[in-house]
Order: C-alpha cells, then sequence, then structure tokens
C-alpha cells in the first residue's frame, strides 16, 4: 500500500490555466476532469469547469487544482488549497480518514464517487481541509 501527499490548489474558473501553467513550468502530464466529466454539474455555468485536475512529472513534481464551485465561499488567497491524501487502498483510506475525522467538520461524506472508488472531504480540527480518495488513472489530456 502507499500513500501520497498533494498540494491541492483551489481557483475560481482559473484552475485549467493555472494547471497548463505548472505543465508548462514542470513539464509532465497533465489530467483534468470537470464537473461535467464527473456528472456532478451543479451549476450550469460551471460544467466545464476542473472539479478535479493534476500535474505529475517524471522529476517528482505533482500539484492538484480545482474551481471551487460558487455556491461555495471562495476568494483569493483564503481557502487557497487542500491537503490531498491519495491512495490505492480503500481500507487504508477509511482507516486514514476515521483518525483525521476525530473532532473534523465532515464537508463531504467519505464514500463512492463519480471519478473515485472512495473520496471524502474534511476540516480537522486545527482549521485545515484535508481531501482524502483512492487514487485512479486518468488519461492526460
Amino acid at each position: 500500500m502507499t500513500v501520497a501527499v498533494t498540494n491541492h490548489l483551489n481557483f475560481r474558473g482559473e484552475a485549467r490555466a493555472a494547471l497548463e501553467f505548472y505543465k508548462s513550468v514542470f513539464g509532465g502530464d497533465l489530467a483534468i476532469v470537470t464537473y461535467r466529466d464527473a456528472h456532478n454539474v451543479q451549476a450550469p455555468a460551471e460544467a466545464d469547469q476542473v472539479m478535479w485536475g493534476q500535474v505529475t512529472a517524471k522529476n517528482g513534481f505533482r500539484v492538484m487544482a480545482y474551481d471551487v464551485p460558487s455556491k461555495l465561499p471562495w476568494e483569493p488567497g483564503a481557502n487557497a488549497f487542500f491537503v490531498s491524501v491519495r491512495g490505492d487502498s480503500a481500507d487504508e483510506i477509511a482507516a486514514l480518514w476515521e483518525k483525521l475525522a476525530s473532532g473534523a467538520m465532515i464537508v463531504q461524506p467519505l464514500a463512492k464517487s463519480g471519478w473515485s472508488p472512495l473520496y471524502g472531504m474534511l476540516k480537522d480540527r486545527f482549521g485545515v481541509t484535508w481531501v482524502l480518495d483512492v487514487a485512479v488513472q486518468y488519461d492526460a489530456q
């Protein structure tokens, strides 16, 4: 079993441009899943925004990003990142979730999603937002 921690940056409508820029700087592969791709469109104008995106390079660089939906508060510099923990085992992710959830505010319960066998989001008792999921392979776009 393996677990990887990745910086997960938050934007409002600029995640694709940011990921493309980081790819141009660091190289690597770009993968993007839109809200439409994940069958999770909540506002039609945001259907093609990034629900999950990632740049991974052979040199070890990795960054994830998404566009915060308009129904959620967001301003540049505030709530600018999540800590993303991705694993290859649902049991491992569930065990980590149970520990992190102690005293946490659950934002999205840990459950199957349209893009992962297991996904959840919580804000821990220190105010840090964590995203946990079982990693699946996406073809780069």
